[in-house]
C-alpha cells in the first residue's frame, strides 16, 4: 500500500542518493536538493512511500513575498513506478494544501528540454506563462536561474477553499 506523508529531514539522504537516476542521469542532486528544504518546508512538502521505500516526493512552499502564491520547487518519482498516478497524487495534494493556506495559484518551472515535465504540467492544468524568448516553440524566460539558464514558467489557478487561512 502506498502512503502519502509529510517530508522529513531524514528523507534528505535517501532522496539525494537516487535523484540523479530519477532525473535521467542529469546531475541535479547537489544543485537542486538542499537540506534546508527538507528542514523548513515540511508542512507543504510530501513523500509517497511503499513499505518504507520512497517512490516519489514533492517539495513546495507558500510564498512569503506573495502569500496568495504557492510554488512547487522540486518533484521526483521513481522511474520504475511512473505511470501509476504518483505525480498526479503529489500535485493534487499540494493544490489542496495550498488552497487551504489561502493560495489562489501555484507556480512552477522546468527546463525547456524536459518535454515530459512540460507535458505533465499542462495535463495538470498549468498554463505556460509568456516569456521573453522561445525554444522549440515553447515560451521561455531567458536567464531565469542565471546566465544561460532559460526556464519554462507555469501557473495553475486554484479554487479558493472556503475554510482557507486569510493571507
Amino acid at each position: 500500500m502506498t502512503t502519502l506523508r509529510h517530508l522529513k529531514t531524514n528523507d534528505y539522504y535517501p532522496i539525494v542518493q537516487v535523484a540523479n537516476e530519477w532525473w535521467g542521469g542529469r546531475p541535479v542532486a547537489e544543485s537542486l536538493l538542499k537540506k534546508v528544504f527538507f528542514e523548513h518546508f515540511q508542512p507543504t512538502s510530501f513523500v509517497l512511500e511503499q513499505d518504507g521505500e520512497i517512490l516519489g516526493f514533492l517539495i513546495g512552499f507558500r510564498s512569503q513575498t506573495h502569500p496568495a502564491q504557492a510554488y512547487i520547487y522540486a518533484v521526483g518519482t521513481d522511474p520504475h513506478h511512473r505511470g501509476q498516478g504518483m505525480g498526479r497524487s503529489l500535485y493534487e495534494h499540494f493544490f489542496t494544501v495550498a488552497s487551504r493556506l489561502g493560495c489562489s495559484e501555484v507556480l512552477s518551472v522546468t527546463h525547456p528540454v524536459n518535454r515530459g515535465s512540460i507535458a505533465f504540467h499542462t495535463q495538470m492544468g498549468f498554463e505556460i506563462l509568456p516569456g521573453d524568448a522561445e525554444i522549440d516553440g515553447v515560451a521561455v524566460t531567458a536567464n531565469y536561474d542565471g546566465r544561460g539558464s532559460a526556464r519554462v514558467l507555469f501557473r495553475r489557478r486554484l479554487e479558493r477553499d472556503p475554510g482557507a487561512e486569510s493571507a
